[in-house]
């Protein structure tokens, strides 16, 4: 048997899983930590599910992602709250290349997010919606690649094993100094367990400061009880 399979290999008529590459184009998420663990950052285009708590730093993950240099148009789609333009000036994205779209129910935003993937005049499109279907979702993916655009998908977290076709799915929760992040999907390569994204350094007064192992340890004691 051995001798039959290494004839096989020698005349390379016989295929060995080990041999198969899968090459993936990425964009850096501006965090090199998270590059790191990636393999290089966001892809060009496919559906990016966040699932996040809302307000617990979920934009700043791809802020540095956004303000990228293209002229193409971010898109904001039934987000959760005001989006503020103060906010997006000083972290250095083009307000001239925002559209926040307010559709009236679920059916609007999901034809709104799939015209927009799929027009070629964005660069990436931001979706807050829960509850979508497996077709719904293929549906996203083929316009992402239409349009050459990156669809991030915004969810509440999930308690289903269930899992969608997304090209990369990413869960956050809080940490003092910035996420706690997990990847239960990417394509291409195998789920990451939760590590630890630092955002001291971009906003320092966004984080909690660290406490050292004194502080921490210290027992403040309320002033006796006066006699008289």
């Amino acid at each position: 048997m051995y001798e039959l399979i290494e004839h096989l290999k020698n005349k390379h008529w016989l295929w060995q899983g080990s041999e198969t590459k899968y090459e993936l184009n990425t964009h850096s998420t501006g965090f090199n930590a998270l590059d790191e663990k990636l393999a290089g950052g966001f892809p060009p285009h496919g559906v990016v599910e966040i699932q996040s708590q809302s307000g617990i730093g979920e934009l700043r993950l791809i802020y540095p992602y956004l303000k990228q240099h293209d002229k193409r148009l971010t898109v904001f789609i039934n987000p959760p709250g005001i989006v503020q333009a103060e906010s997006l000036k000083f972290e250095g994205i083009e307000l001239d290349n925002v559209l926040v779209v307010t559709p009236r129910n679920h059916k609007e935003s999901l034809w709104a997010a799939e015209q927009c993937l799929k027009s070629g005049a964005c660069r990436q499109v931001l979706l807050w919606l829960d509850n979508l279907e497996v077709h719904q979702v293929r549906r996203l993916n083929v316009a992402s690649e239409t349009g050459n655009c990156l669809q991030f998908l915004f969810r509440s977290p999930q308690e289903s094993a269930f899992s969608l076709p997304v090209s990369l799915s990413i869960s956050l929760q809080s940490y003092p100094q910035g996420l706690k992040i997990s990847v239960p999907k990417r394509k291409g390569g195998w789920p990451l367990g939760a590590f630890n994204l630092a955002m001291s350094e971009r906003w320092p007064n966004l984080v909690m400061p660290h406490s050292s192992p004194q502080s921490s340890s210290t027992v403040i004691t309320f002033p006796k009880r006066m006699q008289g």
